[in-house]
């Protein structure tokens, strides 16, 4: 099915490096073109910020620093002849790139702020009672991922958790940030340590760790965890409630 969010995919992904000025606008320009701008600073030491396909304060720093240490003028706007310095610097295609460098050793991550905890599950607010600096509101589970991410980065949020209760499911997916160009390592952690939490608690429910691109995941600036649970009795909810809200809390809090 072609939804909106689909949709909205397949025309990012119809631009290229070079089709477009690319700036600092509002809304955020987006698309694949913006994506490849962020790697190609990114494996110069540039750092964009996450490699996700937006346009945001980061990567216009970046893209200004960038053009600074070229001599050319700092606009930082992707003008023909930034991208023409950009190509004659830009390294070999599996270089590392520093905003993941950086992700890997823990610089910029948030100090303090609330875990905020979000969505239609019965879970959500179980879990945010359990958390010391837990963020819910119930009246926020009728919010867009827009207003939530738009809430989450504002408040300096130190992570965030969506929660979803999906009809006629069995089993439990975790999932976080990642695409075809780049992947939150710290998504990535917090997903394994509450799956490995899950598993030792006996919950017997199917497990599934996978990283993807959803608005959610995307919008967020911080390290973000989208769950998706079937229905299941009152006392099972409850214990894995409690799972994943200590291996949350411990995570965060090591």
């Amino acid at each position: 099915m072609v939804d909106e969010i689909t949709w909205t995919r397949l025309i990012e992904a119809g631009w290229t490096l070079g089709n477009r000025l690319l700036y600092l606008v509002k809304p955020y320009l987006r698309g694949d073109d913006v994506a490849e701008l962020q790697v190609r600073l990114s494996q110069l030491g540039f750092d964009p910020g996450r490699v996700d396909g937006v346009f945001g304060p980061l990567l216009e720093s970046a893209l200004r620093d960038f053009q600074r240490n070229c001599g050319i003028e700092t606009s930082a706007t992707l003008t023909q002849r930034t991208l023409v310095q950009l190509r004659r610097f830009s390294p070999s295609s599996d270089r590392t790139l520093v905003s993941e460098a950086r992700d890997e050793a823990g610089f910029g991550l948030p100090l303090g702020g609330p875990l905020v905890v979000w969505g239609p599950s019965p879970m959500a607010e179980a879990i945010a009672r359990r958390l010391p600096h837990g963020d819910f509101d119930p009246e926020r589970s009728t919010w867009t991922v827009e207003q939530v991410a738009t809430y989450a980065n504002a408040v300096g949020a130190l992570g965030v958790l969506s929660l979803v209760q999906q009809p006629d499911w069995s089993g439990i997916h975790l999932h976080y940030w990642s695409s075809y160009k780049s992947y939150s390592r710290r998504g990535e952690q917090l997903a394994s340590a509450v799956a490995n939490a899950i598993s030792r608690d006996d919950v017997a429910l199917r497990l599934e760790v996978t990283g993807m691109a959803l608005p959610i995941l995307r919008e967020t600036q911080m390290t973000t965890l989208h769950v998706e649970h079937g229905e299941m009795p009152l006392e099972e909810a409850d214990q894995l409630a409690k799972a994943i809200s200590q291996s949350i809390h411990d995570f965060f809090h090591s």
